[in-house]
Order: structure tokens, then sequence, then C-alpha cells
């Protein structure tokens, strides 16, 4: 895949991404795994680091492949390519919503539309899920402990405990959740 065809790809990633950074990993995830540019296991990380750093993830997605794949000039002109689309599609909304808001066309999308980003925001928490702390390869010749991590299983539940009673900051998870990573993988 050459500089421009990535640029194309991601133009295309950027203008069906509605609903967030976690559906541009989801659309991201065919072209660049499926397509052999990175394995799964290299594009995960990426993800991994791309949550735990400021900005929307799709972007620090979109520039952190650019990056590995074309360098500096490589991001740049990805990241572009990502937030082509959104700029344009906001123009022309900011023109003509207020005119058009109550027509029930324009109703019907903005309903469909929740319910599809809801299901691709599933998907892409499922693949992180499965790549963290399940191993997919063991399902067809390993046993219980060889599919899942035991450790990474206890720090997952203990995650959330701590996320949803304490109401903890998911910074400090994520910290933690790196350090984890470090020390224990």
């Amino acid at each position: 895949m050459t500089l421009w065809q990535l640029c194309y790809t991601f133009f295309l990633i950027g203008l069906f991404t509605i609903g967030g950074g976690q559906v541009a990993i989801t659309l991201m995830y065919q072209p660049i795994v499926e397509g052999g540019l990175l394995s799964a296991e290299k594009f995960y990380n990426m993800v991994a680091v791309s949550e735990s750093t400021p900005g929307p993830i799709g972007l620090n997605m979109a520039t952190y492949i650019g990056c590995e794949l074309f360098g500096i000039l490589g991001g740049c002109l990805v990241t572009f390519s990502t937030v082509l689309p959104s700029l344009i599609i906001i123009i022309i909304i900011a023109k003509y919503f207020e005119k058009y808001q109550d027509k029930p066309l324009v109703k019907t999308v903005f309903s469909c539309v929740k319910p599809v980003s809801t299901g691709l925001i599933a998907v892409a928490a499922w693949q992180v899920f499965a790549i963290s702390v399940i191993n997919l390869n063991a399902f067809t010749t390993g046993s219980f402990s060889d599919i899942f991590s035991v450790s990474r299983v206890l720090f997952y539940i203990t995650a959330l405990i701590i996320l949803f009673t304490i109401k903890t900051s998911p910074i400090i998870i994520v910290l933690v959740g790196a350090v984890f990573g470090i020390i224990f993988l």
C-alpha cells in the first residue's frame, strides 16, 4: 500500500466513523491488519498507546499508523486525511441543519446512527478485550488455563471493580494497567 492509498483508506475511515474513535478502530482493523500492513498484536499495542495518550483515539491511531509505515510525513498526511471528511461534513451540516432538522428523513437518519455507532463500539471493545485477556488461538487446542491468562483476568476484574465502585479516574486505571503490562507481561 502506498502513502496515497493509506491516505485514501483513512479518508474513508474518517468519512464513515460516526460514534468516535472506538468505531474507527473497528474500521481500521481490516485494511491495516487483514491487509497485512501490521500484525494484530502490533495493531492492538498501538490501540493501547493511543488510548493512553491525550487526544481522540482515532486520530492518535491514524497518526501512529501513518508514522509507523511512512514516517513523520505519513503521520501528518494520514491524520489530515482522517480529519478532512469530518471538516467537510460539519461545514455542510452547519450550513443546512437548522433549515432541515425537523424533516422526517433527517430525524430518521439521526435515530439510526445511534444504534449503529453503539454496535461498532461494542465490536471494538470486544476486539480489545479478546486480544488483551483471551488467547483466541487456544480455543481449539488448549485448556481453560491456556485460553485465559489468570493474571490478566484478575487485573481486568479488579480494574472494573475499582473503576465502578470507588469511582477512580480512568487515567489512574490506565497508568496502573501500563505498569502492570510492563512488569508482568
